[in-house]
């Protein structure tokens, strides 16, 4: 790439905590003076007067009020790029945000990357004709796992691997010769992410450690059901930590010595690379491409679906063998030299050359 490339990266900022606005955090930070890319932030979810502020409370007529200052600030911004790179989620999310950003990019002639995150993918293509006409339209659709690659090849669109990114600097490893039974959870309480199961799993390790500590930090529409089921079950010390800034995050890994998340939707967790960083072995479930990230037995322990008691016997086993726990986090931890910047960046330059890109595929029917 002979010449800067001007790429607006269309994401949502950290007003909107969660896996896409840290990676594209990540991402704007590292593309800082590089003298091959220089990029921006066009945000989904764009500042609002002072006076709206209110509307920010009231669902519906916050994504209206967001949306009339989104379609603007997208004409204004897009037309200053190379290429258009758009970070995508599935559902509703994926007609709001992504969809006005390709359109408005095809509008002025602009060659879209569209950066595809959802664990929900094959549902979300499996429903939505506009969304499988929007990507095979597109120059580039960008994935962070070999599990979503499989996702889209079922339905005929080409995609890219570029992993999620991980600042390990940012997490300082320590390795814990033993564990105490110091749990910590990092993901937004959803229904995909199933928390009940992780607060049920939490139940039977506390039957055997009564001492046993779990922090939860998100948050989500599902908070007041925890909050009911963690009373429920006679649990204590159980915390609630709220969604927490990315820079605040490195202490809670280092305060924990397990890491454990229970979903039944998922992609390529960062919770799980952070978890890796700190040295904290990872019980996890084997849903979507988190095996990708995680062989069991040799980064840390796979359990089934919606299984508390295999999650429990997971945890119990790894604070009873604290060998194992070592040798799981160490090749965890040796495992991050693929999501770290240097790699990552020549794959992003790579996807950004979209002069030879092909958009369209043969419309296929779904497996």
């Amino acid at each position: 790439m002979s010449t800067r490339v001007n790429v607006a990266i269309v994401a949502p900022s950290m007003g909107i905590l969660g896996g896409q606005s840290v990676q594209a955090a990540r991402l704007l930070n590292s593309w800082q003076n590089d003298p091959a890319v220089r990029a921006w932030l066009v945000p989904i979810n764009p500042a609002l007067p002072p006076m709206l502020a209110r509307a920010k409370r009231i669902k519906y007529l916050r994504t209206i009020v967001t949306q009339l200052f989104y379609w603007p600030l997208l004409v204004r911004e897009l037309p200053r790029a190379d290429v258009v790179h758009v970070f995508s989620a599935s559902y509703s999310a994926f007609l709001i945000s992504a969809m006005p950003a390709v359109l408005i990019a095809k509008l002025f002639g602009k060659p879209v990357v569209l950066n595809y995150h959802s664990g929900q993918a094959r549902d979300h293509l499996r429903r939505s004709a506009i969304a499988r006409a929007v990507l095979r339209r597109v120059e580039r659709v960008v994935v962070p796992s070999p599990f979503l690659q499989v996702v889209f090849e079922r339905f005929d669109i080409a995609s890219h691997v570029v992993p999620n990114t991980i600042e390990t600097q940012q997490f300082p490893f320590r390795r814990r010769t033993v564990l105490s039974p110091r749990i910590l959870s990092v993901r937004s309480f959803e229904a995909l992410y199933n928390l009940p199961c992780t607060l049920r799993a939490f139940r039977l390790v506390q039957d055997r450690y009564p001492e046993a500590q779990l922090t939860l930090v998100g948050g989500g529409s599902q908070k007041a059901a925890l909050h009911e089921l963690a009373g429920q079950l006679g649990l204590e010390h159980v915390s609630f930590a709220g969604p927490v800034p990315p820079v605040e995050m490195p202490r809670y890994y280092a305060d924990a010595d397990l890491y454990l998340q229970t979903p039944d939707i998922d992609n390529m967790p960062l919770s799980i690379l952070e978890a890796f960083a700190s040295g904290c072995p990872v019980v996890s479930t084997d849903a979507g491409g988190v095996p990708v990230i995680v062989t069991g037995g040799v980064h840390g322990l796979l359990v089934p679906r919606n299984d508390p008691r295999a999650a429990a016997d997971a945890v119990i086993r790894l604070l009873e063998d604290s060998s194992l726990a070592t040798r799981l986090a160490a090749a965890g931890h040796e495992t991050l030299r693929r999501y770290q910047w240097p790699l990552v960046r020549s794959q992003w330059l790579s996807v950004y050359r979209v002069h030879d890109a092909a958009p369209g595929v043969k419309e296929a029917t779904p497996a």
